[in-house]
């Protein structure tokens, strides 16, 4: 009788948010991520329907990184009464704390779905009892058979792909794979030997500037709002983004390749995340570690100005322009950003910059495809200024660099599936799988079940 595993893909599929999947394998049931299904609100509704297992039976939790998509729905799993291992790198359970209390503060005032009985302090604090941290590549013994690691991602701070070894054969799930080269951190680690891979596909079907040219790109977008007199205003996501793009700007800045003029980082969030980078230093790529070691202010440069506090988010509008103002949520779906756009999309001289995805249904994705008007706080609002998007300061790989990574396994792997995509970039990246690879791929569904055979 052959080792047999399965797979229940319980969230994540046919979608790029909500990542959530159920390994069963030799007698143990292991989730891998339990996050937030994402669309124009920070959760959608089918995110408080019961979860498609029993929590209690769930042994183990794996967790990929901090993003809320990979992380949010940890307070519903421990209320449905989880009481099994979390495991993580150390960066990511450190990341996950802010990131949960401040999903907790919005989520815990829905009454329509009683989510404070879900979001509030006492499930946070029982998930972090029940939570262990690892570097990267410790074994994890799981069973006699059964092991697992953490492997570098190169998505955010302290992300990781999760490889399983069941007797010798080996699963991953890759999470997020990062963009890399990156700014901060090292390149996704290279990974030969795989028999069963889990692949992200956000941009599955599309590539990106290259890092050159997406610094180029920056510093000309902020060169021509400068001439304009304008602001310039970019949605960012408060974990990395926001940090990438600080560390992008403190180089600009201090090589005199823009002029100085004031810079808001308008996101309490963002703002608590990056000291908790500056804990992290080790887990930087080799340059960024370098220019550590001569500035010691990275996240601090001329003109920089960290809002905190809402009274100070309000007097930016009063501020002269020209100025840049970076402020959550990345895709305009809520936060401070959506205060920012109400002021200033109805002048032509202003500019929005769109640096990461834009899920179906967010105002960002409208605003991205073109729209004329946007729908904020019971307003219409005309939308006049420039719209530039730059993909090369996105988190993910793009298609190229999606198949690259399968082709460094291709003489292994034996079936790969495509998951954390809209369902026109997961099918497009199976079938390049398929076409150049000569590998066997496939898009599951949502609540899709795979035996894996060893």
């Amino acid at each position: 009788m052959p080792n047999i595993a399965r797979i229940t893909f319980c969230g994540g599929a046919g979608s790029v948010t909500g990542a959530n999947f159920l390994l069963e394998i030799d007698d143990k049931k292991i989730l891998v991520d339990c996050g937030l299904t994402q669309g124009s609100e920070l959760a959608d509704d089918t995110n408080w329907a019961p979860l498609p297992y029993d929590s209690k039976e769930i042994d183990f939790l794996f967790i990929t990184h901090a993003h809320v998509d990979h992380i949010g729905r940890i307070p519903k799993l421990i209320q449905e009464g989880f009481r099994g291992k979390i495991y993580s790198t150390k960066p990511t359970r450190a990341l996950t704390g802010p990131m949960l209390l401040d999903t907790t503060s919005i989520l815990s005032k829905n009454k329509q779905f009683n989510l404070d009985k879900i979001y509030n302090e006492e499930n946070i604090n029982k998930a972090f009892l029940q939570w262990l941290s690892f570097e990267y590549h410790e074994k994890i013994k799981i069973t006699e058979n059964l092991e697992a690691s953490f492997k570098n991602a190169g998505h955010i701070l302290g992300s990781a792909m999760i490889e399983f070894i069941y007797n010798g054969k080996k699963i991953l799930f890759t999470g997020d794979l990062g963009n890399s080269p990156s700014p901060l951190l090292p390149d996704t680690e290279r990974i030969t030997d795989v028999d069963y891979l889990i692949m992200e596909s956000v941009y599955g079907d599309r590539n990106h500037e290259s890092r050159n040219d997406r610094r180029n790109l920056l510093e000309r977008v902020i060169e021509d709002n400068y001439k304009r007199k304008g602001t310039l205003i970019i949605p960012t996501f408060s974990l990395e983004r926001s940090q990438e793009l600080l560390f992008e700007l403190n180089d600009l800045v201090e090589n005199n390749r823009i002029p100085i003029m004031p810079i808001f980082f308008d996101s309490p969030l963002a703002i608590r995340l990056t000291e908790i980078f500056k804990q992290f230093k080790s887990y930087f790529n080799e340059t960024a570690q370098k220019v550590l070691s001569k500035d010691k202010y990275l996240f601090n440069f001329p003109g920089l100005h960290s809002t905190l506090r809402s009274e100070e988010s309000k007097m930016i509008n009063s501020i002269a322009n020209p100025k840049i103002v970076i402020a959550g949520s990345g895709m305009s779906s809520g936060g401070r950003i959506v205060h920012h756009e109400r002021h200033y999309l109805p002048d032509p001289n202003n500019t929005i910059l769109l640096t990461g995805y834009q899920s179906l249904g967010t105002m960002g994705r409208l605003i991205q495809e073109g729209v004329k008007k946007v729908h904020i706080s019971g307003e219409d609002i005309n939308v006049r200024a420039h719209i530039v998007t730059i993909l090369g300061y996105s988190g993910h790989k793009d298609g190229n660099g999606l198949l690259g990574f399968v082709e460094d396994m291709q003489d292994t792997i034996k079936k790969v599936f495509v998951v954390m995509g809209e369902p026109k970039s997961a099918m497009f990246l199976v079938q390049k799988i398929r076409d150049n690879l000569g590998v066997n791929a496939s898009a599951p569904s949502q609540g899709d079940s795979v035996l894996l055979y060893f």
